[in-house]
């Protein structure tokens, strides 16, 4: 895998986050523009609950689908801001679950388990590091929600926006590359793994939690 593809989804990603930023700020109750903001995701998420055979997720696609048409029919501005809040707050919620819920006792965390997948040679060392990354998603995740409930409650809405859509996705990247880095730097004993091995790994456990 060049990173062609990859500089491209993060272009594309940089692109929405600005336009969605814009939207927010200036178009929040427009009905095109709640389409814009919520369709893809609600469409992703229904693509695969529908692939995955996931019937009581692709309904609860469809009810969230109903509750944005009718807020947006009321043409309440605070309602549709606080649905903006919730998608925010709800996407990390999941994740943090489901990152967190493999910490448990009796479970194996999630990037051990990705990590066992790419690694020819997975030593005690690598599951030790591997269980503090996961955890170390899972408390980044809770950290956002909490950022945001407080900008949101205390701040202008641009701010909340500006933090939702361009320094979540910066954020996200930023302790990716950060992990990568210092995981180089402190453990160069690790076996390298290629971003390609790491993408097919995630999409094979995807496959599996099925």
């Amino acid at each position: 895998m060049n990173g062609s593809p990859l500089l491209a989804a993060g272009a594309l990603i940089a692109g929405y986050g600005v336009v969605s930023h814009w939207l927010m700020t200036h178009h929040a109750t427009a009905p095109w523009a709640v389409a814009v903001l919520f369709g893809p995701l609600l469409a992703a998420v229904a693509l695969g609950a529908w692939q995955g055979r996931k019937w009581l997720l692709l309904v609860g696609c469809g009810a969230a689908a109903l509750v944005i048409a009718a807020v947006v029919a009321r043409g309440g501005v605070q309602d549709v801001q606080r649905m903006y809040v919730l998608q925010h707050g709800a996407i990390h919620a999941v994740l943090a679950w489901t990152f967190g819920r493999t910490l448990l006792p009796g479970r194996l965390p999630l990037i051990t388990a990705l990590a066992e997948r790419v690694h020819r040679v997975f030593t005690p060392a690598m599951r030790r590091y591997t269980e503090a990354i996961t955890r170390t998603w899972t408390l980044y995740f809770l950290v956002m929600i909490g950022i945001s409930l407080v900008l949101y409650s205390l701040a202008p809405w641009s701010w909340w926006s500006l933090f939702c859509n361009l320094l979540t996705p910066l954020a996200v990247a930023g302790l990716f590359v950060g992990e990568h880095l210092w995981r180089y730097w402190r453990h160069p004993d690790f076996e390298r793994v290629t971003l390609r091995g790491a993408v097919q790994a995630w999409r094979d456990h995807g496959q599996q939690a099925r």
